[in-house]
């Protein structure tokens, strides 16, 4: 059974080893990190660096915590995502969310390169049959996850799965494109736009909010790129009209996520990746929007464990128990204590997540639950 490391967010004294970031020092001692790395190993920080207006990250404080522990066993730590915007965007958002060498104490780079293709095919699974991996995730030999557990819009939960799923892998390959990046996710088919003119408000925060200005509206009617859209469906999403349509199998998209994770985590050996779970200002959706709304959830505490699947289970199982906050989108739902709030916010059966990784071998779902005194 895997042994998952858990400390609570509330503070029984005022003393810093109550506080978080005095709790994950003491959850890595107890994990004991020169177990899974060697001095002098390259060990990559795994996280979401956000997006402009969506601040609910891991703070740059547990980052640096991470780091400090990663030097203090010998390593060599640099902390890390993929290109989700225009590379050299996507590093000053980085640097705004206080993601930067000054506050973590290690190089922070892009995966992907610069134009987020710079990445390796590997073998996925039935779904997906192959995956374009960060070439830098690709080859380093050893990585921590470090997870902003919070909904999605298509996740419904996400977590470290999705983490790896969508953040260790590329938007497009240099041969194949969209589908054999993160869009082959988002998508199915052709995975073409679609759009309704009859809903459409032309507010044009679709044409905002693309990464790689696909889309435009001429004479009011809207036309995107289609070779060079990457299928983010992130026009979809902000679009309050509901007029842009990308075609999407949820269950398939959750089998996906679980395929793409084991991709990424068959490029290490075994037992050179951690997983770090912050149930910490769990809001409603994805850190990659535009904004962040007030958490659903009070923030819960911080899970370790170097199974995946047993750390995710740990962190659903948690998020079960928990009261729906006031004045929260929760609230808005009508989401009744006792009710399962991620559920009730986006419909999406998230558990297939966990249940799909564990027929792939990523790990259990029974796990052992060790609490830090």
């Amino acid at each position: 059974m895997s042994k998952v490391y858990f400390a609570s967010a509330r503070v029984s004294k005022w003393k810093y080893d109550e506080s978080m970031p005095g709790k994950l020092e003491r959850l890595l001692k107890e994990v004991e990190l020169p177990k899974y790395f060697e001095k002098n190993e390259w060990v990559a920080v795994k996280t979401h660096f956000g997006s402009e207006g969506a601040h609910r990250i891991v703070r740059p404080i547990f980052l640096r915590k991470m780091v400090d522990a990663l030097k203090t066993a010998g390593t060599k730590p640099f902390v890390t995502d993929t290109v989700r915007i225009k590379g050299l965007d996507y590093l000053e958002v980085a640097n705004h969310n206080g993601i930067n060498h000054l506050s973590v104490g290690a190089p922070v780079v892009l995966a992907d390169g610069l134009y987020g293709n710079d990445n390796i095919m590997v073998k996925a699974g039935d779904i997906l049959g192959e995956i374009a991996v960060a070439s830098l995730i690709y080859d380093v030999p050893a990585m921590v996850v470090c997870s902003h557990v919070k909904g999605h819009i298509n996740a419904g939960y996400a977590g470290a799965i999705k983490n790896i799923a969508m953040g260790g892998v590329s938007g497009s390959h240099r041969h194949c494109g969209w589908k054999c990046g993160r869009g082959s996710m988002h998508t199915i088919g052709e995975g073409d736009l679609v759009w309704d003119i009859e809903k459409c408000a032309l507010c044009y925060q679709c044409e905002e909010i693309c990464p790689l200005d696909c889309i435009s509206f001429k004479d009011d009617k809207f036309s995107y790129t289609n070779e060079r859209c990457w299928r983010c469906g992130r026009c979809a999403r902000v679009c309050p009209e509901g007029s842009l349509h990308l075609p999407e199998d949820v269950d398939i998209f959750m089998k996906s996520l679980s395929e793409a994770a084991k991709a990424v985590i068959d490029t290490f050996k075994p037992n050179k990746v951690i997983f770090v779970n912050f149930l910490t200002e769990i809001q409603p959706e994805c850190d990659c929007m535009p904004a962040a709304d007030v958490p659903v959830i009070q923030d819960m505490g911080i899970l370790i464990s170097d199974d995946i699947v047993a750390v995710e289970q740990a962190s659903m199982d948690m998020l079960l128990k928990a009261i729906p906050l006031p004045s929260s989108l929760a609230e808005d739902e009508k989401i009744k204590q006792g009710e399962d709030i991620l559920l009730g916010l986006h419909h999406k059966n998230y558990i297939l997540q966990v249940e799909e990784a564990e027929r792939l071998g990523l790990g259990k779902r029974e796990y052992e639950l060790i609490e830090l005194n």
